[in-house]
């Protein structure tokens, strides 16, 4: 499987000119769930972004999936007895997402939602297509983009792939944190300023998402725990909903970043910030609020 992994040299400039570009995220949210087991409540606050049942134009992306026919149908079902009246679910090959017109399937839509599975079945086919320009136009002009797990991951630019370079070891997985050992590609970059990890709490991902923020200290880590979603608003703000918490690494301020002679990963003063539903993060002072201390 070609990942197509993107030099830490070219993510690391990348990060750079992000810091200094305006936000591209428009009049849009994103609505990200770590996985798991989700209540109708967070699927019902999708919808609400959506327009609400009555108004929502949802439609899905199952690509992540093993079986994606059947999950889009699962999912429609799921947002069919939420009380949404228009929602269809959307395949492509990467030839049908290169094509002119592959993007016309998205017209309309108030509500992209991402199926988990294995995020980069979803970059592989999508990135840098019609398809890809379509979902960065609706997410600019109001709609909101979700997804859950594989769904979460591929928001963020630099996208974690749930392999290790080092590592072979599948049963026992990041045991250890050392420079380049995470594999990272590119994402589909609706949020450029944040790297996204999900199921983080369930399945012990603190040594991923750390190697990640000692390597990219120009971008914070958000590791969202199962059945636990955050949704990030137009101003550069997002809030925690469900039932778990989320882990914030913040390295911006970090010092004395480095490795040693086996290539272990270190530094001091990152900060790490751990918000439990109703609490909010500015990720333009890096600053949490707790629930009810809101502006």
């Amino acid at each position: 499987m070609n990942r197509s992994p993107i030099p830490s040299v070219l993510l690391s400039l990348c990060a750079v000119m992000i810091a200094t570009a305006a936000f591209g995220g428009g009049k849009g949210h994103l609505f990200i769930i770590g996985g798991g087991e989700r209540g109708p409540e967070l699927m019902q606050e999708f919808i609400a972004l959506a327009g609400g049942p009555g108004s929502a134009v949802i439609r899905i992306i199952p690509l992540a999936s093993g079986d994606p026919r059947e999950a889009g149908t699962e999912l429609a079902g799921e947002f069919t007895s939420l009380g949404v009246k228009n929602v269809s679910s959307l395949l492509w090959t990467r030839e049908e997402a290169e094509a002119e017109g592959s993007e016309k399937g998205l017209e309309g839509a108030t509500g992209v939602y991402f199926a988990g599975g294995d995020q980069i079945r979803v970059t592989r086919v999508l990135l840098n297509t019609p398809v890809y320009k379509k979902l960065h136009q609706l997410y600019r002009d109001g709609a909101v983009l979700g997804g859950t797990s594989a769904g979460a991951a591929i928001m963020s630019r630099v996208m974690i792939t749930g392999d290790e370079t080092m590592n072979k070891d599948t049963v026992r997985n990041f045991v250890f944190m050392k420079k380049g050992n995470i594999e990272r590609v590119e994402g589909m970059g609706f949020l450029d300023s944040v790297i996204i990890d999900q199921h983080f709490i369930k399945r012990k991902r603190y040594a991923r998402l750390l190697s990640l923020a000692m390597e990219y200290p120009e971008l914070v880590g958000v590791g969202i725990d199962e059945s636990t979603a955050i949704t990030v608003n137009p101003d550069r703000t997002f809030r925690v909903s469900g039932e778990g918490t989320v882990f914030v690494v913040d390295p911006t301020h970090a010092r004395q970043l480095g490795t040693d002679a086996h290539g272990n990963l270190s530094g001091s003063n990152l900060i790490l910030h751990i918000l439990k539903a109703g609490d909010s993060f500015d990720m333009t002072t890096r600053t949490p609020r707790p629930a009810g201390t809101e502006k």
